[in-house]
């Protein structure tokens, strides 16, 4: 039953995304800015919905006080384990504008449609001009008041897997003089990588409380990457007290593990000053 609810899932998102681009470009290359940005957030729910209904998967959005205002520009740096987090991500939050790789803005359609949200392409070829190009960008869409987001490790990531996070955040972070949002998930515990099945339960995500501007590069880097690490643990652990309790590798194991001791230790500590 599984596996014929993750094919149909997988069909059916596919042509969900074909029949609303062909059915809605018309109305988002012709609308205004703020109308086109409506379109990808319907995608978005239209997807949630699929995913209710035939895979049985809920979404729970947790930390909502740390998700920026409208209008307010920040930088969200989030975890990235599967195609979830993109369209969840702009649905989620008011106005944003993805980090993403030149490469995309060729695609027919898909290009299209980036190009007219304003999104911020880069060319890794070319590091030091890339950088400089993004990040004159970025601090253009910041005035605009858009969230900008960044997948700190530049590609998707197996839930669990050892963290590799590249400077590009550390450097926005620097010279744009924003405070950060670390994201953390869950959702490569319910979509994993290289692999058709999508698994029942609850796909949560956390926006933690931001990084305020002022740290040096070092200790905002340590910082970001405890965070969003140690938030995706206590994903992982709350995901296994869940009716549902999706596969779990050695490592997420591993994570729940670290997750459930520091639990242990604030309730410890608590019970302590309590006590006093």
């Amino acid at each position: 039953m599984l596996a014929l609810r993750s094919i149909l899932f997988n069909v059916i998102w596919i042509i969900n995304l074909v029949v609303q681009m062909v059915v809605q470009t018309p109305y988002y290359f012709l609308s205004g800015f703020k109308a086109a940005e409506k379109v990808p957030k319907r995608w978005g729910r239209s997807n949630h919905v699929l995913q209710r209904w035939i895979v049985g998967t809920r979404i729970e959005n947790l930390g909502e006080e740390n998700i920026p205002a409208e209008g307010q520009g920040a930088l969200i740096a989030a975890k990235h384990q599967c195609n979830w987090d993109f369209y969840a991500l702009n649905e989620m939050l008011p106005s944003t504008a993805f980090i993403l790789k030149e490469q995309l803005m060729k695609l027919p359609f898909f290009g299209w449609y980036v190009a007219k949200l304003r999104h911020i392409p880069i060319r890794r070829e070319d590091k030091g001009k890339a950088m400089r190009r993004m990040l004159k960008i970025a601090a253009e869409r910041l005035e605009d008041g858009r969230q900008i987001v960044i997948f700190p490790e530049g590609t998707r990531v197996a839930a669990g897997a050892s963290p590799n996070y590249r400077y590009g955040i550390t450097r926005m972070y620097l010279d744009l003089d924003t405070a950060v949002v670390p994201v953390a998930l869950n959702s490569g515990l319910y979509w994993p990588r290289h692999s058709y099945k999508r698994y029942p339960g609850i796909l949560r995500c956390a926006f933690l409380e931001p990084i305020q501007p002022g740290l040096d590069s070092e200790t905002f880097a340590a910082e970001l990457e405890r965070r969003i690490e140690e938030g995706c643990e206590d994903l992982y652990l709350m995901a296994t007290r869940d009716a549902h309790v999706p596969p779990m590798s050695v490592e997420v194991k591993a994570g729940v593990e670290r997750a459930r001791a520091r639990e242990q230790a604030r309730l410890e500590a608590a019970g302590e000053s309590a006590s006093a």
